[in-house]
């Protein structure tokens, strides 16, 4: 309203001119100002208290550069609209409104390239005449909140899909589950006669059973590193991290099941062919911040595939890494490393295969004997 308050302070003035100095035609002037700002305001004011403002999204997530569909819709009754601007937070421009107008219906399909949590605020209505002389603003109810979730990516193998690509390996499928054996133990009653150790008892060494390891441990597992990617700088390699995570994921669950190790947990979340945990994982790889440190002790009693994912490439492989007991170790890191050859490629990062850590014979002492 301050135009509007400008004018008619003018018009008080040259009322104040024309008394003092006797000028009765500046009397027209100054009954017109305050007249034309006092229009203005009570105009805007009554129109402004007849309009309402929403919007509708189509989802409340949505992937990475994925469309959401926003609608923002305009309503006005009683005094006619002296015109005015449709604003919201996704629009890259407010858009005119014209004067009469009962109200407007704005459609928007908006992209979001980075995930994450975003709270848009509520749009809003700029009324004002068309002088411009007074303004107010009607704003919607509330703010909504949008969950952008990482994208799904494929996983390309380098080589034209042979050999060792993260895909198969040592001639069965990585992805799939197993159980294998784990020694044997003593004979616990209850147990099935199918999983009695007979060799042990033709010995003579009493009754044993076969000790299993569980299906978790031969399940592939994929754990997520994002030490060191706090900083703002390595945001995009840490987007890239992630989003290298929920593609691998969602791939080896659909081929048979996978375990996903986040930064914080003490264990990790299963996701088998149905999909019934994604949902939540999927929310929680959107909100990750950088600078978590994964759990390594769950590497020591895997024998499934490992595939290491860090957010930032590491000066070394991870000792842990190296010495689990894992059918398969995979380093994936964003970009490249020089020197190694790749096996895959997924979001913007790289696989390469870990060679298991050599073990060293100690050596023989000064007395021993050849």
């Amino acid at each position: 309203m301050r135009p509007a308050a400008g004018i008619a302070a003018l018009g008080l003035l040259l009322v104040l001119v024309a008394g003092t100095f006797d000028a009765e035609p500046l009397y027209v002037a100054a009954v017109a100002f305050v007249a034309l700002a006092g229009v203005a305001a009570a105009w805007v004011w009554a129109a402004a208290r007849g309009v309402r403002v929403g919007r509708t999204l189509a989802a409340r997530r949505v992937a990475e550069d994925e469309p959401l569909d926003v609608r923002v819709d305009v309503r006005v009754t009683g005094f006619g609209l002296p015109g005015g601007l449709v604003d919201d937070p996704i629009l890259p421009e407010p858009l005119e409104l014209p004067a009469g107008r009962r109200g407007r219906r704005v459609r928007i399909h908006a992209r979001f390239s980075r995930r994450g949590r975003r709270v848009l605020d509520p749009p809003r209505v700029i009324v004002r005449d068309p002088l411009g002389l007074a303004t107010r603003v009607v704003r919607g109810p509330v703010a909504d909140e949008v969950l952008v979730l990482p994208r799904i990516e494929p996983v390309r193998p380098v080589g034209g899909g042979q050999g060792r690509d993260g895909v198969r390996r040592r001639g069965r499928p990585a992805m799939a589950a197993e159980v294998e054996l784990d020694g044997v133990r003593e004979h616990r009653p209850g147990t099935p006669a199918s999983r009695i150790y007979w060799p042990a008892l033709a010995r003579g060494a009493g009754l044993m059973e076969r000790r299993l390891r569980s299906e978790a441990d031969a399940t592939p597992l994929i754990v997520l590193d994002t030490r060191g990617a706090q900083d703002e700088r390595y945001a995009d390699d840490l987007d890239a991290a992630v989003r290298a995570v929920a593609s691998l994921a969602h791939a080896m669950a659909k081929a048979g099941g996978v375990g996903v190790l986040l930064p914080g947990d003490r264990r990790p979340t299963t996701l088998d062919e149905s999909l019934a945990a994604w949902t939540h994982l999927h929310a929680r790889l959107a909100l990750l911040e950088g600078g978590g440190r994964a759990s390594l002790n769950q590497l020591s009693a895997r024998v499934g595939p490992v595939l290491y994912v860090a957010a930032r490439a590491p000066a070394r492989t991870p000792r842990a890494l190296e010495h689990a007991p894992a059918s398969a170790r995979t380093l994936v890191v964003p970009g490249t490393l020089p020197g190694r050859r790749p096996l895959f490629t997924v979001a913007g990062c790289t696989g390469y295969d870990v060679e298991p850590a050599r073990v060293r014979a100690p050596r023989p002492s000064k007395g021993a004997v050849a």
